[in-house]
C-alpha cells in the first residue's frame, strides 16, 4: 500500500472516529468519513484481543491487500478496526464481507 493511502497521525484517526459516520457488523467496525481527495485513505486497526503481533500483522496485511485489490475510489478517509470475530473467518469470506461493507456505505 502506498504512503500517500495511509492514514498514520493520531489526531487524523481520532477526527474521523468522532465526527463521521459509522458502519458496524460482526467481524469489523468502519468509521468513514469524505475528504475531498481523488483517493481514498485508510487506518486498519488491530487490538492485542486478536493475539500476538505476527497474528495481528497477518490480519492488517489481509486487510490492506483486499483494499489495494478492489480499488474502491469513494475519497474517503476509513478507520477499520476488527473485532475478535475476525479471528474464525477465512480469506474469502473477509474480503466479501469487507467490500460489501464499503460498498453499502454509499
Amino acid at each position: 500500500m502506498n504512503k500517500k493511502y495511509i492514514l498514520r497521525k493520531n489526531e487524523d484517526i481520532q477526527k474521523i472516529i468522532n465526527e463521521s459516520k459509522k458502519i458496524v457488523n460482526s467481524f469489523f467496525i468502519i468509521y468513514y468519513n469524505y475528504n475531498g481527495l481523488p483517493y481514498n485513505r485508510y487506518c486498519v486497526s488491530v487490538s492485542k484481543k486478536i493475539g500476538k503481533a505476527n497474528i495481528r500483522n497477518l490480519y492488517k496485511r489481509r486487510i490492506k491487500d483486499i483494499l489495494m485489490k478492489f480499488k474502491f475510489n469513494n475519497s474517503c478517509d476509513y478507520v477499520i478496526i476488527l473485532r475478535k470475530s475476525i479471528l474464525n473467518i477465512n480469506y474469502e469470506k473477509m474480503k466479501n464481507e469487507l467490500s460489501l461493507l464499503i460498498k453499502g456505505e454509499d
